[in-house]
C-alpha cells in the first residue's frame, strides 16, 4: 500500500460505502505488477444505487434548489479536489501509471471544472418568448434524473468531472462508474461531495465491469448515459440505450492527425508533437498519434522531433523526476507491443525507443514502454489506422496540403486534429477540411473547458466542456400562456 491509502473499495451509495461483498478483484500497480489493494463488484449495488439516485433527485432537499445554490455547492466541492489533490492524485497513479506530478496537476486543474459551472449557474436563466400579442412562452431547461456517467482508466477523475460538474448543475443526480481497475479517485470524489453539502444519493459510485455497467445504462430509472472509452465498447453500449430512447452522450477513440507544414514552426511543432504523443505514456484520446510531415521539411522535423522525445524521463510514477510511467496493464502493454511488432514486420522502422527503459528492480515487473517513433509506414497498416493507446508514434510524409487533408482525414476516427503553418488562408482553409471535433493551429492537446470537446464520426456523439455541455444533461420544456380570451374556429 502507498503512502496509508485505504487498500480496500467498495461501492458509495447513498453517501455511504457498501459492506464488502461480492466478487473481489485484486488492485495492480502497473509501475510494479503487484497488486496493492482490493476492489469488491457486487451487482446488488446497482438497484442500491439507481433508487438511492431517484429518490434524492426527487427529494425536496435537491429539487428544491436554486441554480446558484447547486452553485455553491459545486464551489464547494471544487475547492475540496483541489486541496485534496496529491491523495486523489496517488489514487489516479496507481491506477493508470501516470506520475504523480502530472496526475496532482491533472486534478488541480479539473478542480477548476467545478467553479465554472457553479459560475454558470449564477447566469442561467429561464427564456422568456413573444409568441403573439396576448401568448407568451417560457423555455425551460429541466434535468434528466439520474444520469449515469461511465468513465476511463485513464482519467476517471478529471474526465469524470467532465460528466459530474455540468450534470450537478443542472440538477441531475449521478451514478459515476469508473473502471473496476481504477476506483479509488472516484469513491473519494463521492465522499468530497458529502463533505461539500450535497445530499446522500445526489452523487453515487458503482465499482463494476463492464456487465455491471450494462446493467446500469439499461436500467429503466436511468435516463441518461455519458460514457468515455473506446469505439467498440460505445457502438454496443450507445445502441441498447437509445433503442430504449435514453440520451446517449460519448467520447471515444481516436486516431488524431498532427500535421506540419513546410511553413510552420519546426522547432516548436517538435515539443509540442511530444507532448501531444507522450503525455500520460500515450495513453489519451487526443493524442497526436499520427504525425504528418511536408516531405521538403521531413528530414529536419524528424531530427528536431527525435531529439525532443530523447528529453522524456520514464520512471517510478511516484519519482518527482519522471515525466511519464508504465503503460496501466499487462493486457494494455502487451496491446501496445503487438501494435509495435506488428508495424516493424510490414516494414516499419523504429528511429526511436521500442524497447523497455531501464528501471530499478523493484519495478522490473512494471508494464514499461520507452517511447516510441516509428517511420517508413503506410497508410494501410493498422498502426496507421487504429487507436494504439500508448507511448507510440508513426511519422509519414506528403508532398502537399490536399495529400495531407486526405490522410488526415481517411481514418474512420474524428476526435482532434492539429496542425502548423504561418499561413493565415491555409489556417482557415485547412481547418475547415479537416473532419475532427476539435482543430488546435500551431498548438496541440490545449483543453480547455469553456471550449466544447467531441468527436466527428466513429469518435463521439454529443458535446463536454463550455456551456454547450449544460445542454446535454438537460431537456427542453415549452410553457406557453394566452393571455386573451380563446378563439372559437366553430363559431361561424
Amino acid at each position: 500500500m502507498a503512502d496509508n491509502l485505504r487498500n480496500l473499495f467498495t461501492s458509495f451509495v447513498g453517501g455511504v460505502a457498501l459492506e464488502p461483498t461480492g466478487n473481489r478483484q485484486s488492485l495492480i500497480d502497473p509501475a510494479t505488477g503487484r497488486a496493492w489493494g482490493v476492489v469488491c463488484l457486487d451487482a446488488a449495488a446497482v438497484p442500491q444505487a439507481v433508487a438511492s439516485a431517484k429518490a434524492a433527485f426527487m427529494a425536496p432537499s435537491w429539487s428544491s434548489l436554486t441554480g446558484s445554490e447547486r452553485g455553491d455547492l459545486l464551489r464547494r466541492l471544487g475547492e475540496l479536489v483541489f486541496a485534496n489533490a496529491p491523495e486523489l492524485g496517488r489514487l489516479e497513479s496507481l491506477a493508470n501509471g501516470k506520475s504523480h506530478v502530472a496526475t496532482t496537476a491533472e486534478i488541480r486543474a479539473t478542480a477548476q471544472w467545478y467553479g465554472y459551472y457553479a459560475n454558470a449557474m449564477d447566469v442561467h436563466d429561464d427564456i422568456h418568448r413573444s409568441v403573439s400579442r396576448t401568448v407568451d412562452a417560457k423555455i425551460l431547461r429541466e434535468p434528466l434524473g439520474v444520469v449515469l456517467a461511465i468513465t476511463p482508466f485513464n482519467g476517471a477523475l478529471s474526465l469524470g468531472s467532465w460528466k459530474l460538474a455540468p450534470a450537478l448543475a443542472m440538477g441531475n443526480a449521478v451514478i459515476l462508474k469508473p473502471p473496476a481497475e481504477a476506483p479509488g479517485s472516484s469513491i473519494r470524489l463521492a465522499e468530497l461531495a458529502i463533505e461539500a453539502g450535497f445530499p446522500a444519493g445526489i452523487v453515487n459510485v458503482v465499482i463494476g465491469d463492464a456487465v455491471l455497467g450494462e446493467q446500469l445504462a439499461t436500467h429503466p430509472d436511468v435516463a441518461m448515459v455519458s460514457f468515455t472509452g473506446s469505439t467498440a465498447t460505445a457502438r454496443i453500449l450507445g445502441a441498447k440505450v437509445t433503442g430504449a430512447l435514453k440520451r446517449f452522450v460519448c467520447e471515444a477513440g481516436g486516431k488524431s492527425a498532427h500535421i506540419v507544414f513546410d511553413d510552420g514552426d519546426l522547432g516548436s511543432a517538435a515539443i509540442a508533437a511530444t507532448q501531444g504523443a507522450f503525455s500520460g505514456a500515450g495513453q489519451t484520446c487526443v493524442a497526436g498519434s499520427r504525425v504528418l510531415v511536408q516531405a521538403s521539411v521531413y528530414d529536419a522535423f524528424l531530427e528536431k522531433y527525435i531529439a525532443s522525445a530523447r528529453r522524456i524521463r520514464v520512471g517510478p510514477p511516484a519519482s518527482a523526476k519522471s515525466h511519464i510511467g508504465p503503460l496501466a496493464s499487462r493486457r494494455q502493454y502487451e496491446r501496445v507491443r503487438g501494435f509495435i511488432d506488428e508495424s516493424i514486420s510490414a516494414g516499419g522502422k523504429i528511429v526511436l525507443g521500442g524497447g523497455r527503459p531501464d528501471v530499478e528492480a523493484d519495478f522490473a515487473d512494471g508494464y514499461w514502454l520507452s517511447p516510441t517513433i516509428i517511420t517508413d509506414v503506410s497508410s494501410d497498416m493498422r498502426i496507421c489506422r487504429e487507436e494504439v493507446f500508448g507511448p507510440v508514434v508513426t511519422v509519414q510524409s506528403f508532398a502537399n496540403e490536399d495529400e495531407a487533408i486526405a490522410l488526415a482525414n481517411g481514418v474512420e476516427y474524428g476526435l482532434a486534429a492539429g496542425f502548423w503553418t504561418r499561413d493565415a488562408a491555409r489556417m482557415r482553409r485547412v481547418s475547415r477540411q479537416l473532419q475532427a471535433g476539435t482543430i488546435w493551429i500551431n498548438t496541440y492537446r490545449a483543453i480547455n473547458l469553456r471550449v466544447p470537446f467531441g468527436g466527428y464520426k466513429q469518435s463521439g456523439l454529443g458535446r463536454e466542456n463550455g456551456i454547450e455541455a449544460l445542454e446535454e444533461f438537460s431537456q427542453i420544456k415549452a410553457v406557453v400562456t394566452d393571455y386573451g380570451p380563446a378563439t372559437d374556429p366553430f363559431a361561424n
